[in-house]
């Protein structure tokens, strides 16, 4: 059955979880002990998820986890992304709970790219970005560099394709003491062992902060009781959540 789902095209498959997330909530996790800044909607809490299972997770009613709760609630308060001014904005390998949302709200301004899916507006690789100089006021880029293998080559196109007056946030998953990579672990079961996932290529330490401001970011990093305070923590699911990179272009250095 799950093979058979797989091949499902995006669309049918989105409208199938959607379905399942409908029944569960009105039956299994109906309450509102729990509540999700990307839906607005309550639950008694969060399913599981993860390849090893979280609990309090995901999002019963639009699918979002806690990462995509915290960077939603950080976009709306933090940032001017949904102010009356139009962007162009870049959102690479878009989220299914983000994206029907951020097209409703930025309208033809709204740029999807992925190198895969076939759902994306564009085909790109972000190691090799075909839009000119400075082409978006925003980018949002969420856990995909992991998956990267030259990732210091797509910071620097990420840095190139971002207007001077724009930002971006970079995220990505920090699971060790300090990155760690090797490109001879090519197999998803050896991926899977040294990286966690089977189409991770690293793991990420606190210094990939360092990456960022090599390849031309300044960078702040933000946590979510910046933002939320404890109990709004746990209502949101905001307690295991990580951390934000929101990047602005370095400054040249003047002669």
């Amino acid at each position: 059955m799950a093979r058979l789902l797989s091949r499902l095209p995006s669309p049918t498959k989105d409208a199938l979880r959607e379905a399942r997330n409908r029944v569960l909530a009105i039956t299994s996790y109906r309450g509102r002990d729990r509540y999700c800044p990307v839906c607005n909607k309550q639950s008694r809490k969060f399913r599981p998820y993860g390849i090893v299972k979280r609990d309090d997770a995901q999002c019963v009613h639009c699918g979002a986890l806690e990462r995509h709760r915290f960077l939603w609630l950080f976009l709306e308060r933090n940032t001017d992304i949904f102010d009356t001014k139009q962007k162009r904005v870049l959102h690479v390998a878009p989220e299914s709970c983000y994206e029907v949302r951020l097209k409703k709200q930025l309208g033809s301004a709204y740029l999807t790219s992925d190198l895969y899916s076939p759902s994306a507006m564009v085909k790109m690789d972000i190691c090799d970005i075909h839009y000119d100089d400075e082409s978006f006021d925003v980018i949002v880029c969420n856990h995909v560099l992991e998956h990267v293998p030259n990732d210091r080559m797509a910071m620097g196109e990420l840095n190139r394709v971002l207007k001077k007056s724009g930002w971006a946030v970079l995220n990505v998953p920090i699971t060790s003491d300090k990155t760690y990579e090797d490109p001879s672990i090519v197999t998803p079961q050896a991926r899977l062992a040294a990286f966690g996932q089977e189409d991770h290529v690293r793991r990420y330490g606190p210094d990939y902060l360092e990456r960022l401001r090599d390849t031309g970011f300044d960078v702040d990093v933000v946590f979510a009781d910046s933002l939320v305070d404890e109990q709004l923590r746990v209502t949101m699911g905001l307690t295991r959540c990580g951390e934000i990179y929101y990047c602005r272009k370095a400054a040249l250095p003047t002669s």
